[in-house]
Formats: C-alpha cells, structure tokens, sequence
C-alpha cells in the first residue's frame, strides 16, 4: 500500500513546530520493556486523543489531524545505544503534543487529556507540561501573588510569618478567637484554619469563627498597626463551596483557603475567577502526596503544586521544606520554588509558605535557600512555646530578624528572651555548642 509522507507523519512533529500550532506539550517518564517504543508513544498519544485499542468506524485521517496527538520526542536515559546497562526495564522520556482545542481552559480537562487512562497504564510519570503563551493568556492566575499579599499587609522587607490554629479542631470560636488574639498580637501575619478543619460544621460555625477572628484582627492592628489575613477554610463538597466563601467575605474574612487536591484544581479556579471573591486565596497542600510521591507513577511534585495550581489561582501555597517533620528532598523543595516564582507572561507569581515543622532552628535555611519572598508557616513553633503563642510568635519574629540581618541565633537569642526560651526547648544539644547551658 502507497503511503505519502502526510500520512506516515500524521503523529509525529518537533516540538517547536507543535508550539506554533497551539498545542499543549507534555512530558512523562515511562519506565517499561518493549521491542517498539515508537508505537508505544503512538499508542499513548492516540489512547488521549482521537483514537483506542482497536481501529473504531468513525475515526478518519481528518478527525485524527485536527484533534489527534503528535509523538515530538522520544529519548532513552542513559542513550544506551547497544550497550547493556542494567536488568531492569529502559528508561524513556517521552513528549507528546495535545491540541489546545482538545482541552480548552480547564484543568480538569487538561488533565483528563494529557494524563487520564494512561495514569493507569503502568510505570508511566507526568513529570512536566508546557503551554503556548495561546494558552496561558486564557487563565488569570493569582489575582494578588507575592506583591499582592504584601500590599495588604503592608510588609515588604521580610518574609511573611504564618500560623495555623492548634489544635486542628476541637475549640469553640471564642476559643479560637483567643489564640489568634495571641498569635496577631505577637506578629503573625497570616493565620488560618487547619485544613482538618470544616468549613461550617455545628461545633464551629463559620459565622461565629470568622466574625469573633475578626474582631480580634482589628483590635491588633489598633494596638501594633499591623494587619492580620485569617485564611478560612472554605472545602467542602463542591456545591457548597463557593456559598462558603461568600459566607466568609460577608462576615469579613479577609482570606479564605481551600484543600486543592481533594476539592480539585478546578474548585481553585472557580473561586479564583469569581469576581465577588476579592481576597487572597490560600492552597492548602494535604493529599498531595496521593499525585506525587512515587518515582515512576503520578504527577512530578513541581508539576502539580506549582504550575498547575499556580495557572488556577493560587495566591499561596502551604509546602514542606527539607528541614521539617515531613522533609522533601531539596531538588524539589527547590525546582517547586522556581515553578512557583518564576516569570510567565501574565501569571503572578504564588507564594511559597514552607511549613510541616519549621521552627525558629530553620528559619535562616529557608531564607537562605529561597530568599525572602517567602511564608515561614509555623504551628508549633508558635503555640508551642512556654510562654504561650504571643511569645512564640515573636519568637519567630525574632528568628527572622536574626537571619536578616546576618546574626547567629543563639548569639542573637541573648537578648531576645522570647527567642532563647524557645531555643531552650527546642535545642539543648544546640545550646550546649554555645556553651549557654552552665
């Protein structure tokens, strides 16, 4: 049988002439044995796309040019060309090409398309997606970012400092007002529910919570002139979701906060595109490890903390650091920052909050990793010291102030005593090095 050039190379193109044409590139790590990795990535791409496991009666050459995928690139690591390298199966990045029409401006779809069935299919990695400017300029992204937060809160030359409500759950409103009371009055910029959390259950409605927290918030900002954001949690089943927001706006929330990877990237970009949602959007990070803790399956951590809840509208995000109770690997501590900061186009940049265990102890590696457009997101480093949360908050305060200006923290905590008690407690080892415990 004749076959032209048009239609052997029907699933093929380079990757920049796929970006000329308006199509969504993505990239994935498949680990796997096979005689024929091209017809492999053929099959993956016609699997997303126009096509199945068997030729069907309505495909046609001209459905599969128009809203078929195009294999752009296939690379075996290491290029072990005739050598044996190891017993187990090769390792391939391949990149696949997806027509934005396929998909339009919605997450869901985006990734439905680019990763759906195949998610299933075995050792096969979304490790990376790029996108025609085309198509980032259909998203809005954060409608504050990093400049944004810290035009409402007036701080400019530091990191933000946040604190959660601790215990998670369990305290009446006029409970939970008092810690925040504590917490704002000792310099916490943003403090917001944990994310176990409901939004409007019985024991803590979001009414009494968000009126009584607000209260406070002013009564700090007559004391001290700084500003308080009270990030309310806003998840729930999705219906309810945006009514829960409203809820919180209307009792003068001047945040809210949502559970991205349980509600979904597109409950974030609902809230995010509604124009009567005029405040910062936390996101929070719990269930994410279900996307992104395995080497060979899943999402790439990057990937799904940072562009895509970055292109729906997270202002900032909760994330772990490697010197925490949960700690990351610094390449994706660090690749996660990048993907969260770094130009692209219209889309500010988001917030990085490293939280899961940051003390006074790590203030200065986080600092010294990212810089200081960054959250330093503490719960027990703030209600956990024996003094109580003010203290703990200035404590923390403290530490920042400490690396900032490049002085050692024990050296610092000498005349800090808010400091040197929580240094005390979270460190005798640490204090001994200084000789301060004789």
């Amino acid at each position: 049988m004749i076959q032209k050039l048009d239609e052997v190379n029907l699933g093929h193109a380079f990757p920049e002439v796929a970006f000329s044409d308006d199509y969504i590139i993505g990239t994935y790590q498949v680990r796997i044995k096979t005689s024929n990795i091209e017809r492999l990535a053929l099959a993956i791409a016609d699997e997303q796309t126009t096509g199945t496991w068997i030729k069907v009666g309505a495909d046609s050459a001209d459905k599969k040019k128009k809203f078929g995928a195009k294999v752009v690139a296939i690379y075996e690591v290491p290029d072990s060309g005739a050598d044996l390298v190891e017993d187990l199966p090769p390792m391939y990045i391949i990149q696949i090409a997806f027509p934005m029409a396929n998909m339009g401006a919605s997450i869901p779809m985006l990734l439905s398309t680019v990763f759906g069935n195949i998610s299933a299919s075995g050792m096969v990695k979304f490790i990376d997606c790029a996108f025609p400017k085309k198509y980032v300029e259909q998203f809005q992204g954060p409608k504050f970012g990093v400049e944004g937060l810290r035009d409402l809160l007036g701080v400019h030359d530091r990191p933000l400092l946040n604190a959660m409500i601790k215990p998670n759950i369990g305290w009446t409103p006029a409970e939970g007002a008092e810690i925040f009371y504590a917490a704002a009055k000792g310099g916490v910029d943003i403090i917001k529910d944990d994310e176990l959390m409901p939004a409007n259950e019985i024991f803590c409605p979001i009414k009494d919570r968000v009126t009584l927290f607000m209260q406070k918030e002013h009564q700090v900002f007559e004391e001290t002139g700084e500003h308080t954001l009270y990030a309310v949690n806003v998840t729930d089943s999705i219906d309810k979701i945006c009514d829960n927001a409203y809820k919180a706006i209307e009792y003068g929330a001047n945040c809210i906060m949502l559970n991205t990877y349980t509600a979904g990237h597109g409950a974030l970009k609902m809230l995010a595109d509604d124009p009567n949602i005029n405040v910062p959007i936390l996101a929070h990070v719990d269930f994410v490890g279900a996307y992104a803790s395995s080497t060979y399956t899943g999402i790439s951590a990057p990937l799904v903390i940072g562009k895509l809840t970055r292109l729906a509208g997270g202002d900032f995000q909760i994330n772990g650091h490697p010197w925490g109770k949960f700690p990351i690997a610094y390449k994706i501590f660090y690749r996660s920052f990048k993907f969260f900061t770094q130009p692209w186009w219209n889309i500010k940049p988001m917030m990085y909050a490293c939280s899961g265990g940051t003390t006074q102890l790590v203030v200065k590696n986080c600092i010294d990793a990212l810089g200081t457009d960054i959250i330093l997101a503490a719960g027990g480093g703030v209600h956990g010291h024996p003094d109580g949360s003010e203290a703990g908050a200035r404590s923390m305060r403290q530490a920042i102030d400490a690396a900032l200006q490049g002085i050692d923290l024990i050296e610092y905590a000498k005349t800090h005593k808010e400091l040197m008690r929580m240094a005390e407690l979270l460190g005798p080892d640490v204090m001994k090095n200084f000789d301060l415990m004789k």
